[in-house]
This record gives structure tokens, C-alpha cells and sequence, in this order.
């Protein structure tokens, strides 16, 4: 049985594909939605290749850009930055009383370490301990996301 933030997650993935046309190749309909666990992206152009991690969170108004934003694992997106390498994000905003949405995108281009907040592992006794997460921080880079729907 799926969590709330697991289907939070799933209905803006599936929002996105429907929604949004491939920033790369502007094909619309062309965005699936890749397995679940995939590292580090989440949909997939099956035109171009291009990759996108979606992130979804609920907020007070869908028209203010959200300032932090719950990452996944840190260690892949760690590598990953190491080597030079972002994916695209896309941000869905779900308001919390009234379900209204709204999509915001930030290019790869225009990502840097920065806006990536290693939090602390969790503790021995946890599920998974020892695992350890990260945030977006987005405050500073606020005048580079886009809202595309």
C-alpha cells in the first residue's frame, strides 16, 4: 500500500507526462513516466532521451514558488553532482485546500550545487537507518523557475 508522499509523488509525475511537452524537443505526449526507483530521474522522452526528475509537494498557495522541497537519496545525487551532472526538475504544487496545481520547471543549465542540502542520516533506530536524504533549497533561485502550467 502506497504512502500519502508515494502518491503525492505519483499523481505529479503522471501530471507532468500529461501536462508538459519535452523541453528539449518540444514533442508533445512524448514524456512516460519511468519505473519507480529509478535513480535520480523520473520521466523520460520517448522521442529524445531526455531525462527530468519531478518532484511534487503540497503548499498553502500554488501561485508562491516553494522555497525547500524534499529530495530523495543523497549519495546518487551527491555523485551525480560531483561529476557535473543535473537533471531537469519539474515541481508540482498541489495546494493543500483546495487541489488546485501548478507546474514549475528549472533546467539543468541553470542548477548548482547550491541549491542541494545534505540532511542528517537517520539514526540507528530508524527503519532505514543510517539513510540519508536531501533538500532543494530554492530561495535563491527563485527568479530562474519557470511555471509552465
Amino acid at each position: 500500500m502506497a504512502t500519502d508522499k508515494q502518491d503525492l509523488g505519483e499523481l505529479g509525475e503522471k501530471l507532468v507526462a500529461a501536462t508538459c511537452d519535452c523541453p528539449q524537443c518540444k514533442r508533445t505526449k512524448t514524456l512516460k513516466r519511468l519505473p519507480t526507483n529509478f535513480r535520480c530521474a523520473d520521466l523520460i522522452c520517448d522521442f529524445c532521451g531526455y531525462l527530468a526528475q519531478v518532484k511534487a509537494t503540497r503548499v498553502d498557495d500554488v501561485d508562491r514558488k516553494p522555497d525547500t522541497i524534499l529530495g530523495a537519496a543523497w549519495a546518487p545525487q551527491k555523485e551525480r553532482m560531483d561529476s557535473g551532472i543535473y537533471f531537469p526538475l519539474f515541481i508540482v504544487a498541489v495546494g493543500k485546500t483546495d487541489k488546485r496545481k501548478a507546474i514549475y520547471y528549472l533546467s539543468a543549465d541553470l542548477q548548482d550545487a547550491s541549491i542541494f542540502d545534505a540532511r542528517n542520516p537517520l539514526s540507528a533506530t530508524a527503519r532505514r537507518a543510517g539513510w540519508q536524504g536531501f533538500l532543494y533549497r530554492l530561495t535563491h533561485v527563485a527568479d530562474r523557475l519557470v511555471r509552465i502550467a
